[in-house]
């Protein structure tokens, strides 16, 4: 079972009802509106203001960007992170996987570019001895396709298994949708259709790699 070596950021839980529901989802539609319009990462201070809160009722909901940031990708991506296949094909599942969060990739693109863009931002900060705030840290992909290629763990060898699932984190997500876009001037169904190439790929490598048989040993003297 993959394991990270951080703990992922969690969003904040949102109140269930009430002015104070009212008001975190003002807070939080505001940001989205704001990453969506101006492409950049709002701070608390800024949503609070152009939501007419008060600043301190903002950070009672929202405490760092980091929180803000996982509240709109959680937002954005809560459907995709809920996703479950019973498809006893390994292939098809990833495929379901790519075909049914390709649509959310899309019309949330601005707010994922915003949330790798404060992850790499924080990075250099915290290289740096600079971050003055919780980190914002990703990761949810690990447990989505773990969940993906679940059936094709039988046919793989445990390293390779763990090798393919490192490789498919990269190319499932915003960072395909970044290179393929900004470097290669590509449309978003070209992008799909390269990941999805690059998928199966790398799923036929794994599965390759697997049937191959270790060399034997030397005999010793």
């Amino acid at each position: 079972m993959a394991r990270l070596k951080h703990k992922l950021s969690e969003p904040p839980t949102p109140p269930e009802r009430g002015v104070r529901a009212a008001t975190f989802r003002l807070l939080l539609d505001t940001a989205m509106t704001i990453i969506q319009e101006s492409g950049h990462i709002p701070s608390v201070a800024e949503c609070a203001a152009r939501s007419k809160v008060s600043r301190a009722t903002a950070y009672r909901y929202f405490p760092s960007r980091s929180a803000l940031v996982t509240a709109v990708i959680d937002s954005s991506l809560g459907p995709v992170r809920r996703l479950a296949s019973d498809n006893p094909n390994g292939r098809e599942r990833v495929h379901e996987l790519f075909l049914q969060t390709f649509p959310r990739f899309k019309e949330f693109e601005a707010q994922l570019r915003a949330a790798a863009q404060l992850s790499l931002e924080q990075w250099g900060l915290e290289r740096a001895g600079l971050l003055e705030e919780e980190p914002y840290r990703r990761g949810h992909r690990v447990r989505i396709l773990q969940h993906a290629i679940e059936p094709l763990a039988p046919l793989l060898r445990p390293a390779v298994r763990d090798r393919l699932h490192h490789a498919l984190s990269v190319v499932y997500g915003i960072e395909p949708y970044v290179i393929l876009k900004d470097i290669w001037g590509l449309r978003d169904r070209e992008v799909e259709r390269t990941a999805l190439w690059m998928a199966d790929a790398l799923i036929d490598a794994a599965l390759r790699d697997s049937e191959q048989k270790p060399p034997p040993r030397r005999k010793t003297s």
